[in-house]
């Protein structure tokens, strides 16, 4: 069958950007009202959701997005980057190569956290207990996604992230029930330990895309487009440190062998 025209475009038809000769509309707005009024994160919003959030909406994304955009070079990511600029390449390279590295174990945590707190609120409004709801969806993790942290007894980003949320189930902005669902959940996981499980940023951001009616997914993807400011930084920090192939080890330092070393 010869395909036609309209075939071809129908082949890419999208809702997101309309773009003709002198024309661009990013959902169906006119880019030219949006540049020097709207944020960048309520663009993100506009494009991902199909409208414009409410202005109390993007200061809560907002306050997700800047708080996971960086966490140092031992981070996998970041440290992926910060090698690959060293080999040639350019930042977009270097970006690229550090986003690939945020998978399931390191940068999925958000999107499984949300998918456990969704389940929680679910079985809450099904008419299960709210204890009893977390207590099932959490015995299904051998970790819990979101809560308890390698470097951090306590993280840093926990409290002003629910505190903000708090503020926004106050006026109504979100409801508030993925906040109360993972505060039981924070509770379940420190009943008779002594060494406490707190919820980290991966939870804490999780609450907020919950509460703002993200996808499971998106909230990997708007993690990566956050954690993708701090991959850019320190790509660029490197690259203007003049060391060529940077290894993740210093030359001086050798693996350990586990071969037989006589033979």
């Amino acid at each position: 069958m010869n395909a036609t025209v309209s075939d071809v475009a129908d082949w890419w038809a999208t809702g997101v950007c309309r773009m003709e000769p002198g024309v661009v509309e990013l959902r169906g707005i006119p880019v030219q009202d949006l540049i020097g009024s709207t944020g960048l994160v309520a663009t993100v919003w506009l494009l991902t959701r199909g409208a414009l959030p409410d202005p109390r909406e993007a200061a809560l994304l907002e306050a997700a997005l800047v708080a996971a955009v960086d966490h140092g070079p031992q981070a996998p990511s970041i440290a992926i980057a910060r090698m690959t600029v060293t080999c040639g390449v350019g930042l977009n390279n270097a970006i690229a190569s550090g986003v690939n590295a945020l998978g399931d174990v390191h940068g999925g945590a958000g999107e499984q956290c949300v998918e456990l707190l969704n389940e929680i609120v679910q079985r809450e409004a099904d008419g299960q207990s709210l204890t009893g709801a977390v207590a099932e969806v959490i015995g299904k993790h051998r970790y819990v996604p979101g809560f308890g942290h390698r470097f951090h007894p306590v993280d840093p980003r926990r409290d002003p992230l629910l505190a903000l949320v708090d503020q926004a189930a106050a006026d109504g902005v979100v409801a508030g029930r993925h906040a109360r669902a993972a505060r039981a959940v924070e509770t379940a996981l420190n009943t008779g330990r002594a060494k406490p499980v707190p919820m980290n940023i991966d939870g804490a951001t999780a609450v907020i895309y919950a509460e703002l009616g993200f996808p499971p997914p998106l909230a990997r993807g708007l993690f990566v487009l956050s954690r993708s400011v701090g991959i850019l930084a320190h790509a660029w920090e490197e690259s203007t440190q003049g060391r060529r192939n940077k290894g993740p080890i210093p030359p001086a330092v050798l693996p350990t062998y586990l071969g037989d070393p006589t033979g």
